[in-house]
């Protein structure tokens, strides 16, 4: 249970460097930071939120189903590029917007989209749903790996 711990906390060390890099980058273009950066945080508490209730979560199923170690990988390159990161919300067919946003990831990138690109504070409102599927995938994942702990070590 502390591996998850440990990779969330040297990837949060990681982001933060970068963070600094991309405002220095900002700067130099001409893009000051508000005080609407400060939103930064809770939106980064809600991906380590999300990344350790899929992680532990994962991490538990993955020590009896060892195929979970093989598809992770090919299911969040989809998510990925589900997730309108490296394109613009706008070309996305109104129709289809209710299924983008059933990716909790979505809503979070939004406000981060929000917040460093056109300097407005996020819609919390959007946040609801990804802090509640993070909360449900992490208790689920204390509540699965406390009742798997003693056969784990057996089958590990």
């Amino acid at each position: 249970i502390t591996l998850p711990l440990i990779i969330v906390g040297s990837s949060l060390v990681n982001s933060v460097f970068l963070f600094i890099a991309m405002l220095v980058v900002f700067a130099l273009l001409g893009h000051m930071p508000n005080l609407y950066i400060f939103y930064a945080i809770p939106l980064v508490l809600i991906i380590i939120l999300l990344s350790l209730g899929f992680g532990l979560f994962l991490g538990v199923l993955n020590v009896f189903l060892r195929d979970i170690g093989q598809i992770v990988p090919i299911v969040l390159q989809f998510w990925f590029w589900l997730t309108p990161i490296v394109y613009s919300w706008s070309i996305i067919p109104e129709k289809y917007l209710v299924y983008v946003m059933l990716n909790p990831m979505a809503s979070v990138i939004k406000s981060f989209q929000n917040v460093l690109a056109y300097k407005r504070p996020p819609d919390l409102e959007l946040l609801y749903y990804p802090v509640g599927v993070g909360m449900f995938f992490f208790v689920l994942a204390i509540f699965i790996y406390l009742k798997a702990n003693e056969e784990m070590a057996d089958v590990l």
